[in-house]
Formats: C-alpha cells, sequence, structure tokens
C-alpha cells in the first residue's frame, strides 16, 4: 500500500534531483535566518552556491545536539515567532530542553508523512486507531494523531497515562484495529490479557505500529504471537519532525526514509567519514522541506546501516535497519529517554552511596528493565536489613519522581565498580 504514489515510487534519479532543488532551498533559507548556520558556513569558508550535488554535502559542517542546546530556546528558528504555531521539546544530556518549531506547513508536512507511515503498515480510513503514545511536549502522540487523521482513519487518543485494564476495554468496546504505542507498552497488554484470562481473538486487533524506543525482531516476534498481530516498526527524530521519519512497509524488511524530505546520510560517528552502503554508522539527517526548524547534517547518535537494493514493495525510497544502539550512552526504557548523568544527579542526594555505579539494561520476556548496581559504604553492610530496604525505596522513589525511570536497585560492596570503565550495559 503507498500513500503517496508522486514522491514514493519517483524514479531515483528524479528524487535526487529534486532533493538537490530542496537542499538549495534550505541552504539559503538558513544561512539568511539562522545566526549559527550562517557562522558555521563562514567558519568553515563555504560558498552555499557551490552545493550542486548530493555527494557536495559532505562539505558542510555538522550540527550536534550541543548546538540546540546552545541556541535555546529561539535561536534555531527560521522564521519569525509569528510564523510559530507549535513546539515541541526533547531533553538534552544535562535536561535542559530543547525547542523545536512548526509551522503551518511544517504541520501539514508532518501530518503527510505519518499518514505515508501508518498506510504503508496496511492502516486506512477503515481502520480505528488507538494512540497510546502520551500527548505532552514528546511528539509521538500528537505526530500518529495527525496522520491517522490525514488518511481518515477513526482516532482513538487513549495515552498511556491510563491503565492497561482501560485501555483493553476501550479496545474491546471501540473495536480497536489499530495499536500505536512502544512496544514494551504492547507486551504489557498483551501480559494484562493472560493475568484477565482473555484472548486475543476477543479483540479486533490486526496491526501495531511501535516505536520510541529500540526494540528487536524476537520482540515483534512475541507481539505477533501474542496480540495476534502484526507488527511494524517506524522510526523518529523529535528535532527532525518526530514520527514519520522513516517507516517499515508490508515486507517488514528495513524503514523507508521519507527522501523527498529528509537526506539521509551514515557516518563513521569516530571520523566523520560517510561510510559504504550496508556498513553501521551514525545517522545523519538534513531536512529539505522545514521551515521553522531546518537542520544541516544533523547527527542522531543513533546507529545503522543502510539497506542496498530496492524493496518489492515498489518504493525506490532508501531504507534503514532498525536502530538498536546509540553512539553516546543515552538510556531508552520503555519509551522514556535519560541520560545517565541525570540519574547520577539523583543518586548524588542519597546518603552512604559510593561515587562508583553501573547501569544495566536487559529484556525480561521482551520488556526492557533498568538495574542500577549502586557501591555503599561497608557500614551499610554491617547494619539491619530494614536500613538497607528503606535507602533503596527511597532511591527508587526519587528517581520516579525527578526522571519518571524505574529502575531495580542492587547493592554492591566498596571497590567492586571502581575499575569498570563501561558504565552502560546492555544485556537485551
Amino acid at each position: 500500500m503507498i500513500y503517496n504514489k508522486e514522491y514514493e515510487i519517483m524514479p531515483r534519479e528524479d528524487l535526487e534531483q529534486l532533493q538537490i532543488e530542496r537542499l538549495q532551498m534550505t541552504l539559503n533559507r538558513v544561512y539568511r535566518n539562522v545566526a549559527l548556520y550562517k557562522k558555521k558556513f563562514d567558519e568553515n569558508k563555504i560558498n552555499i552556491e557551490n552545493i550542486r550535488t548530493l555527494k557536495d554535502i559532505q562539505e558542510l559542517p555538522f550540527t550536534t545536539k550541543d548546538d540546540l542546546r546552545k541556541s535555546y530556546p529561539y535561536d534555531m528558528f527560521a522564521v519569525p515567532l509569528k510564523d510559530i504555531v507549535r513546539i515541541h521539546s526533547s531533553k538534552g544530556r544535562t535536561g535542559k530542553p530543547i525547542a523545536v518549531g512548526y509551522t503551518k506547513n511544517d504541520i501539514n508536512h508532518w501530518s503527510e508523512l505519518v499518514a505515508r507511515t501508518l498506510y504503508s503498515a496496511g492502516i486506512t480510513e477503515s481502520d480505528f486507531v488507538q494512540i497510546a503514545y502520551d500527548y505532552s511536549m514528546f511528539t509521538g502522540g500528537f505526530g500518529i494523531h495527525y496522520g491517522a487523521e490525514r488518511i481518515g482513519a477513526s482516532v482513538i487518543p487513549s495515552s498511556s497515562s491510563k491503565n492497561i485494564k482501560e485501555q483493553l476495554l476501550i479496545m474491546k468496546d471501540y473495536k480497536t484495529s489499530a495499536l500505536l504505542s512502544t512496544p514494551s507498552y504492547a507486551l504489557d497488554i498483551a501480559k494484562t490479557l493472560m493475568e484477565i484470562s482473555a484472548h486475543p481473538e476477543e479483540l479486533n486487533l490486526r496491526i501495531g505500529l511501535f516505536g520510541a524506543e529500540p526494540w528487536s525482531e524476537k520482540i515483534r516476534n512475541q507481539i505477533e504471537e501474542k496480540l495476534y498481530i502484526k507488527a511494524y516498526n517506524n522510526y523518529g527524530v523529535n528535532e527532525i519532525v518526530g514520527p514519520g521519519t522513516a517507516g517499515e512497509c508490508q515486507e517488514q524488511n528495513g524503514l523507508h526514509i521519507n527522501e523527498d524530505h529528509f537526506i539521509v546520510e551514515i557516518i563513521d560517528p569516530e571520523t566523520g567519514k560517510k561510510i559504504d552502503d550496508g556498513e553501521e554508522g551514525e545517522l545523519v539527517f538534513t531536512t529539505i522541506t522545514r521551515e521553522g526548524y531546518p537542520l544541516i547534517r544533523y547527527r542522531t547518535g543513533d546507529i545503522s546501516s543502510l539497506i542496498e537494493g530496492q524493496c518489492h514493495c515498489g518504493r525506490t525510497t532508501r531504507r534503514i535497519k532498525s536502530v538498536t544502539a546509540r553512539t553516546d550512552d543515552l538510556i531508552v526504557i520503555r519509551g522514556l529517554s535519560v541520560f545517565p548523568i541525570q540519574i547520577e544527579e539523583v543518586l548524588k542526594k542519597a546518603e552512604g552511596i559510593e561515587p562508583h555505579y553501573q547501569f544495566i539494561i536487559e529484556s525480561e520476556d521482551g520488556i526492557d528493565t533498568l538495574e542500577i548496581q549502586l557501591e555503599v559504604s561497608e557500614d551499610f553492610f554491617n547494619d539491619d536489613l530494614n536500613k538497607l530496604i528503606e535507602l533503596k525505596s527511597k532511591i527508587t522513589g526519587m528517581l520516579k519522581d525527578e526522571t519518571g525511570i524505574s529502575a531495580k536497585i542492587t547493592f554492591v560492596e566498596q571497590k567492586t565498580l571502581m575499575n569498570n570503565n563501561k558504565r552502560v550495559i546492555y544485556r537485551r
């Protein structure tokens, strides 16, 4: 199923010509209106008139999260504030947010991109779409909502703030046919079904579109088996646009980039040099239609690779493999993102904690869990058990209140972790 045949199956030669034309317009816009880019281009002696091919994009400087934080809140906007109709945000490493602005045209494009993603997974105007992402400064809920309405589906904005039994009641009563959430939330729904002795066939679900956290083929298989649905992956970057950046078609063989709106590169995260198709590296995106918040060669920190060859679905757009890792130490658990430094700030407030700790991310029945191993002073192990339980409870509560993250706390003896150079361990 192809939503927009004009662009999704456009011949590669025509698509690349469209990309370079839109890139040139974007470069002129950011040079005139965004101080960061004028400074970067001037410092690197970039003459934007010389950027005439897609290969030439490699001459342009990268944009990083640090650049966006330093420009907070509005210095990255390329239009007057009166033309911004929506602001979303994402958090940086220090917890300082990054403000992202959208014009009316940006919102229109966003709706179109998400519509393509939903349609490619088989969602149509006949579906009842239950959106279990939070509607907040995070782009997920709103972006998916726009796209579902664009294709004419019936939208049920249930939000993940509702408990699972409420979600299931909504699914049964409203005959939900498509679920959109994080994959871990879908597994929570499957688990609750078993607990209440209900069968997936009692629901009308047939499709699930999941994102906002890394997930594997193993988790896909579990979701499909436990909910009796087809599960599809989608990929979004808040700073780029949100959901709609890329999505799987019904072939389930890579995520199609909407290349009429984005130019994608894969680079070596150490050298910044472009690497060959099929090799794993860091995803870099350039927006070529964004008005309010255009970004040039934005380093996402996500690790993936470009898939060679054309998809059997007929789309000519390039595909990437699912993102399962990052170049930095960002921890993504059940749709929530947090940097270790944010957790560390919480831990420093707890009496008796040594300055050595380790974060272990595992998958239990397809659901990600976070264990924090903490060194504590010897006195704590000599004290009664109630003191340790009280400290664990205190830390758990502080983490939940200040970061939203739930974690298992494990105390270890002094000097157990002090020589360990790897702060975050993945055992997915």
